[in-house]
């Protein structure tokens, strides 16, 4: 995917492209010029023969500044939607998987309470049937019959007598018991039918969010590819330089030669981090802090990336936001720049703002299962929507985008939507993380 820069980023790029232009006639351009979008550009040949009156002259200045100002607008608007559209994705994301936690929680407790209802039910049963055998003796008929053992026949109405007060308090138990475990079981039925609509408030909010996540990219590409060059235009039709367009091409050459030695520098980083992670003993990463990627177990999955466990599944204090709120994966703590790869074959179902998960891909793997890789560094997602990986192919960069403090990979594994703890599940699939 294109690389995505800040605005902060893009402004000191365009500011040091002016500068040159203004000092030599050059322009340095992140790449070539392109009319892709609907949006009409003049051609140099358009500027240079603007220069011919004052008058056409100034229109064509108004007409570039115009031009500039759109692009950013264009961009910085759909970078905002964008964030707001990956916020609501998370926040959506993240109610669905606490709500099935509770839910979980609560079918436990429905089901613990059930175990006691049966057991105190069965005890009753076993009473009852010990009462109706004592009392199929006719104790009234034995006293009078047999008066010299009345004092063993008192004995035994008193027992019984007792024995009735003990069923009394079981039955009341057992339906004590019973009633419990009837409210739990409606609480978590109650909890269970929620989850239908927060499943699918939090996918619509994700298809919303992968929208406004291409927009962004396409606004960005946009000014990417029209804004220096209307600046180095903008040059021409204001100084008496005459090389302008030629310095431009010049500055389109050297930007990309950057950009493929920036990307080198980091794919060399990413490598060296993964050596350094790699365990002494080699093998598919499966270790606690194995290497990532590799050969793929005989289910077919990988570690993810390489680095320790820095924060398990669970509640805990957010480090960033510092509110109890439920962590819905593991992180994995490797260098900046380190490779993240697809832990099992899948399609990309998102690509882009995750709002607090940060740069985000999820991969459908198959069977109602899905993995989720967060924080990914700006420029780091390799992969589009709708895009087909293997297992252990490199699908992102560590970095530490969205509600993140340093450097890490926020991994999860989800059921049919919801977040389950990735420990035990990779575990059952031959990988420890």
């Amino acid at each position: 995917m294109p690389t995505l820069l800040n605005p902060s980023l893009r402004r000191r790029v365009i500011a040091a492209a002016v500068a040159v232009v203004l000092a030599t006639g050059a322009a340095v351009a992140l790449s070539p010029g392109s009319s892709a979008s609907a949006t009409s550009y003049p051609s140099w040949a358009d500027v240079q023969a603007a220069k011919a009156s004052q008058s056409a002259q100034q229109d064509k200045v108004t007409e570039i500044k115009g031009l500039i100002a759109d692009l950013e607008t264009q961009a910085t608007a759909k970078q905002q939607s964008a964030d707001d559209a990956g916020t609501a994705y998370q926040t959506a994301q993240t109610t669905f998987d606490a709500a099935t936690l509770q839910q979980q929680q609560l079918q436990d407790q429905a089901d613990a309470a059930e175990v006691t209802a049966s057991k105190s039910e069965a005890q009753a049963g076993q009473l009852a049937a010990q009462l109706g055998r004592a009392s199929a003796n006719d104790v009234t008929t034995d006293l009078l019959t047999h008066p010299t053992g009345s004092k063993d026949y008192l004995y035994e109405l008193g027992a019984m007598s007792k024995l009735s007060e003990q069923a009394d308090g079981i039955y009341s138990q057992a339906t004590q018991d019973r009633g419990t475990a009837q409210a739990e079981a409606d609480k978590a039925d109650k909890a269970k039918k929620a989850l239908g609509a927060l499943a699918e408030a939090a996918q619509q909010k994700m298809q919303a969010a992968q929208q406004a996540a291409d927009a962004a990219q396409q606004a960005v590409a946009a000014q990417n590819d029209n804004q220096t060059r209307l600046e180095a235009q903008l040059t021409l039709l204001t100084s008496n330089a005459t090389d302008v367009e030629a310095k431009y091409n010049e500055g389109v050459a050297a930007e990309q030669a950057r950009q493929a030695a920036l990307a080198k520098q980091r794919a060399d980083a990413a490598a060296a981090a993964a050596r350094a992670a790699a365990p002494s003993g080699g093998g598919s990463g499966s270790g606690s802090n194995g290497s990532g990627g590799g050969t793929p177990t005989a289910s077919g999955w990988v570690r993810p990336s390489a680095g320790y466990q820095t924060s398990p599944y669970g509640y805990r204090v957010d480090p960033y936001t510092h509110a109890h709120a439920l962590h819905a994966g593991v992180d994995l703590a490797p260098a900046c720049y380190s490779p993240i790869y697809a832990a099992h074959d899948g399609t990309v179902t998102f690509a882009g703002n995750g709002g607090g998960y940060g740069n985000e891909v999820i991969l459908d793997n198959g069977g109602g299962i899905s993995t989720a890789y967060g924080h990914i560094v700006n420029g780091g997602i390799m992969v589009s929507n709708g895009q087909h990986v293997s297992a252990g192919q490199q699908i992102a960069q560590v970095g530490s985008t969205g509600w993140s403090t340093g450097c890490h990979l926020h991994f999860e594994t989800r059921v049919n939507g919801a977040a389950v703890d990735p420990v035990p599940f990779m575990a059952a699939r031959g990988i420890s993380v």
